[in-house]
């Protein structure tokens, strides 16, 4: 027999993309392996083993895995390698959306574009105005943090803001100011802070070089180059995030006073929106239903009782229990929620490929081992009637109990 190596280039190409139905077959059978880092990677779909009825088991104990006996209460977490900067020569300003008060993963990308920028002599200091919940600083990619908390610069307050900016810019000097071109407040306070410190900023930018920076124009059909700017209006998937290191997040301040200008925007705050008439292209939280749902009534009832945007998959289309407009998946529309609560859909590749930009993906299905299961961030395994009425009496209390905390 021939001691030739042959490779099969067909279970390539399905080894690298994930969403093919074949992926878990072709997957190593390594449990952990040294990355090209020397960080230790663990394949999490080749711990645990099947169960007399078909369900994957995990144990804890480590007898599967040859070990003791002993329980552990809990996991032991991967250190990463912490990245300081003591003294940085530059520094290079991120100022994320964080929508919700959490990172967005187009506030990541942008930090990973920021710590390219940065390399080893550089700090990367990012900005937050006003409450925000996001705890993983560190991880992201942050080495300082300067937090400018306070009614100034709560609600919208893009005047306020900009004054704080100029502020940091009179303190820091950075090298490059990077904000996310969204709708969601980074393209327009980057515009005039572009304006402020007059500065032409790099619209749309979706790759950066050392010397050029490559930004999306004519209707995202072409291609613009130009010399790297000082303030960029970055696009999402510009860079790669941080993920092999860990950063101090050292908390700075500022030497002097933020001015306080006089408002010429008044906030009126938020305007309530149907979730039925949203877009799904804009929403943020979609409630999709699949084949696996047997009662489309309390289906409605729940997306109301959630205050969700309402989707659905092809095969639910099909049947006439959702309009068009409301398909979800390549053949219809491609969806960026930072929620996806998919009930009873199995996920079909095309249904896969339309929410890869969601934030979180939460699956709600009776197969413990369709394709929507191993996609979702958080599974739940049991009756879709079942769940969905238990969200509606769990939502009912909560607003229930905030009314009386009112009272």
């Amino acid at each position: 027999m021939s001691d030739i190596i042959r490779r099969d280039p067909r279970a390539e190409r399905i080894a690298r993309n994930r969403l093919h139905p074949l992926h878990a077959t072709v997957q190593r059978s390594e449990t952990s392996w040294m990355g090209p880092n020397g960080i230790i990677r663990k394949n999490p779909h080749a711990v645990g083993f099947i169960g007399p009825n078909g369900t994957k088991r995990i144990d804890r104990s480590g007898a599967q895995q040859g070990g003791t006996a002993k329980r552990s209460t809990q996991a032991a977490a991967v250190q990463l390698p912490l990245h300081t900067v003591a003294a940085p020569s530059f520094y290079i300003v991120v100022v994320p959306d964080l929508v919700g008060g959490r990172l967005t993963t187009h506030d990541r990308d942008l930090l990973g574009l920021a710590h390219k920028l940065a390399g080893h002599q550089g700090a990367v200091l990012a900005v937050v105005f006003g409450e925000h919940k996001e705890s993983s600083f560190d991880t992201a990619g942050v080495d300082r943090l300067l937090h400018l908390d306070g009614a100034l610069y709560s609600g919208y307050a893009p005047e306020q803001q900009v004054q704080a900016l100029t502020a940091i810019e009179r303190q820091f000097r950075p090298r490059h100011w990077l904000l996310p071109d969204s709708r969601t407040g980074g393209g327009e306070l980057g515009r005039r802070l572009a304006a402020q410190l007059g500065e032409r900023p790099a619209t749309r930018v979706w790759q950066v070089t050392d010397e050029h920076c490559i930004g999306r124009a004519g209707a995202g059909q072409q291609d613009l180059q130009r010399p790297l700017a000082r303030v960029i209006l970055a696009a999402s998937e510009c860079a790669e995030p941080v993920s092999e290191s860990r950063h101090e997040a050292l908390a700075v301040s500022l030497d002097t006073e933020v001015a306080r200008c006089l408002p010429r925007i008044e906030d009126l705050g938020a305007v309530a929106v149907d979730p039925a008439a949203t877009p799904m292209a804009e929403a943020e939280f979609i409630l999709s239903g699949g084949n696996g749902v047997r009662d489309w009534d309390l289906f409605h009832r729940t997306a109301v009782a959630l205050g969700a945007t309402e989707g659905a998959s092809r095969v639910a289309v099909d049947d006439g229990h959702m309009a068009r407009n409301r398909q979800v998946g390549a053949t219809g529309t491609w969806v960026t929620a930072r929620v996806y609560l998919a009930v009873g859909i199995s996920g079909a590749i095309q249904h896969l490929q339309g929410i890869g930009a969601c934030d979180k993906v939460v699956a709600v299905n009776l197969d413990a081992g369709c394709d929507m299961i191993k996609r979702a961030d958080l599974s739940v395994i049991g009756d879709s009637a079942a769940i969905l009425a238990a969200l509606i009496e769990r939502m009912a209390a909560h607003r229930a109990g905030g009314n009386r905390d009112a009272a």
